[in-house]
């Protein structure tokens, strides 16, 4: 079995090489009589800003406060990937009466993005300990893109959330804490399950499975529970063949990643949806179940960044389809909130999920040239405004949505420079892996 690597966060700054030359001034010599009040002056000054200090941390509760918020390039990808789904179309959505639930390392409630939220319930399948934490530092940025709210911005920031800690401070987990995690989901009434890992494919997967993770996902799915889960970061020269598992299961819904201009990430993951043999067989995949299925904000991702685990800045970015599972698991929550009837307690079980699926198939937003599946890009990258209407219509048909409608987006914006992210802690691309047993 693969390990999970839930993101080991690395600080880049860089530092302005501008110099600045003071001109030599001529020192005065002061009086005898003007040092005493010099010194009552500044002795009162510094009491005064103490006092400020005092009275600013006891107006936030004790907590430690941000000063500053994250860095302009941090903002403007944010905005950059917004205008890309099409999420800054959608007015009156937050997720409000959905309940999410996310399973990775946990979640940093001190940070000022997570300091309006009460979540509504909280698993530790790795060290049992009562209060929320996170030692790694992964859950706390896939939790902020959907609930941030503050600095950055999360794409659902009013669902119920539910925590369940299932990997370690090393980022190593296993199947037994996930399966685990996924029935305690399950159990406390999710309505979607956003699994920003993945690994490799159980023996039998695609026929029935022997994995201890895919059961639970499976079990999931039964009570009608969307699962969203990564298709993995091993794209390109090193690309095993399919999208990780449980992403690989069928009525998942799968993962990849783009850029901010739409292209498709280099580290995606590709699916193999024509079958085959060997090294585990995988039956031929069809509509609306080809994976991924979509692919969403996957590059330099503005995250938050957890406290306690060596970061110097509150707000980062990261790389990896984990990133574009937590988007779409927004999206999601954002869609059952316009539509009830989805979620679990009205839903019909799978045939709720697989109407899900196939919207997302006619209402993603394909390449220039694409007109059906691609093993890389899915049905094309998330449009939350086009799920939303093909929600809203009464008959959902491929003929109700271009695919090639244009957003308008430019090239990628070269605000990525490094003055600006001389603040900004860069989280490598996370090969979200299974964990070993």
């Amino acid at each position: 079995m693969g390990s999970v690597e839930g993101g080991n966060y690395s600080e880049e700054s860089t530092h302005d090489s501008n110099q600045v030359e003071f001109a030599e001034r001529t020192a005065t010599p002061l009086d005898d009589d003007a040092i005493v009040p010099i010194a009552v002056i500044s002795i009162a000054l510094i009491l005064l800003l103490a006092s400020a200090l005092g009275f600013l941390y006891y107006w936030n509760d004790g907590e430690v406060m941000a000063i500053g918020g994250p860095p302009a390039a941090l903002l403007a990808w944010e905005d950059d990937y917004r205008e890309l789904t099409g999420i800054n179309e959608i007015q009156g959505l937050n997720g409000g009466g959905v309940v999410v639930c996310v399973v990775d390392s946990g979640i940093d409630l001190s940070h000022p993005d997570l300091d309006h939220l009460d979540i509504l319930g909280w698993k530790d399948s790795v060290n049992d300990r009562p209060v929320p934490y996170d030692d790694e530092g992964h859950g706390t940025a896939m939790a902020g893109i959907i609930v941030a709210d503050g600095g950055l911005e999360g794409g659902a920031k009013g669902v119920g959330l539910l925590v369940a800690k299932a990997i370690d401070s090393e980022g190593i987990g296993s199947d037994q804490y996930i399966s685990e995690s996924v029935d305690w989901c399950v159990d406390q009434g999710s309505d979607i399950i956003s699994l920003s890992l993945g690994g490799n494919q159980g023996l039998g997967s695609g026929f029935f499975t022997t994995d201890t993770l895919e059961q639970s996902v499976e079990d999931a799915l039964d009570n009608g529970v969307f699962v969203v889960a990564a298709a993995g970061n091993d794209g390109g020269s090193e690309d095993d063949g399919d999208v990780e598992s449980p992403g690989s299961v069928e009525d998942v819904i799968c993962v990849g990643g783009v850029l901010r201009n739409g292209g498709i990430w280099s580290g995606s993951s590709i699916g193999d949806n024509d079958g085959r043999l060997w090294p585990n067989p995988i039956l031929p995949r069809d509509d609306p179940d080809r994976k991924p299925e979509v692919v969403a904000p996957g590059h330099e991702v503005p995250v938050l960044l957890a406290g306690g685990v060596g970061n110097e800045a509150w707000w980062g970015w990261s790389s990896g389809t984990s990133a574009s599972t937590a988007w779409v698991s927004a999206a999601l929550a954002m869609l059952l909130e316009h539509d009830p009837g989805l979620q679990r307690e009205n839903s019909q079980g799978r045939s709720s999920i697989q109407n899900v699926k196939v919207m997302i198939m006619e209402n993603s937003q394909m390449q220039e040239g694409q007109s059906e599946h691609d093993d890389y890009y899915g049905y094309g990258h998330l449009r939350v405004d086009l799920l939303i209407e093909g929600a809203s219509s009464e008959t959902i048909s491929a003929s109700s949505h271009d695919p090639h409608r244009s957003t308008g987006i430019a090239l990628e914006k070269q605000l990525h420079t490094e003055l600006f992210l001389s603040k900004a802690t860069s989280v490598p691309p996370v090969t979200s892996t299974k964990p070993r047993e």
